[in-house]
């Protein structure tokens, strides 16, 4: 009784073996789309985003007519200043990478939370477009008030704070070291007694 189920216990692992090769063996691209944005305060008070992607075909076969579309920004909060918000390109092999960054002016102040952006491509064993998505990005706080900083401080902490920790350990240590406990001062004291 026992050999029967162990001969479809293997057959069945085999079966499950050879599915999952001819899966993994397939030829499709993967799409791995990094999206990031980061402000740029100017000296004039406006503020800039810089907006970047880095789509990766993590697949084992090309992708054609690659699309991206970041429809997240608002023309009545944001200005395009440099670039397009979308971009074309003809073909990603396996295992390449597309960049394409825009910058943007700010008008409005607040937060802002951006959508993912949509990439569109195609591969030639199918006829629907394939899409795929960036990760979304953090919330910007869009001409936020920042406090100063104070730049000298920063810089003698920067120069000096490594220093100053290990004088400061070194001197505890000692300290530590030459002061008896006062545990020890009490155990001297009740001994003297007893005698």
């Amino acid at each position: 009784m026992a050999i029967p189920s162990a001969k479809l216990l293997i057959s069945a692992i085999a079966v499950f073996m050879l599915v999952s090769a001819s899966f993994a063996s397939s030829e499709m691209p993967f799409m791995v789309v990094h999206k990031k944005a980061t402000l740029n305060r100017l000296k004039s008070g406006a503020e800039r985003v810089l907006v970047s992607f880095d789509i990766y075909n993590q697949g084992s076969a090309a992708a054609y007519d690659v699309s991206l579309i970041d429809n997240s920004w608002v023309k009545k909060t944001f200005e395009v200043v440099n670039g397009n918000t979308s971009r074309t390109w003809e073909r990603l092999d396996a295992g390449g990478i597309l960049s394409h960054s825009f910058e943007l002016e700010a008008k409005v102040k607040g937060p802002f939370y951006g959508a993912p952006a949509s990439v569109t491509f195609r591969i030639p064993t199918k006829a629907a477009l394939q899409q795929a998505y960036s990760n979304p990005i953090e919330p910007l706080d869009i001409l936020a008030d920042v406090p100063p900083t104070d730049k000298l401080a920063l810089r003698v902490l920067a120069k000096y704070g490594s220093l100053v920790s290990v004088i400061s350990m070194v001197v505890l240590f000692v300290h530590l070291v030459a002061t008896p406990s006062s545990k020890s001062n009490a155990a001297k004291g009740s001994n003297k007694k007893k005698r």
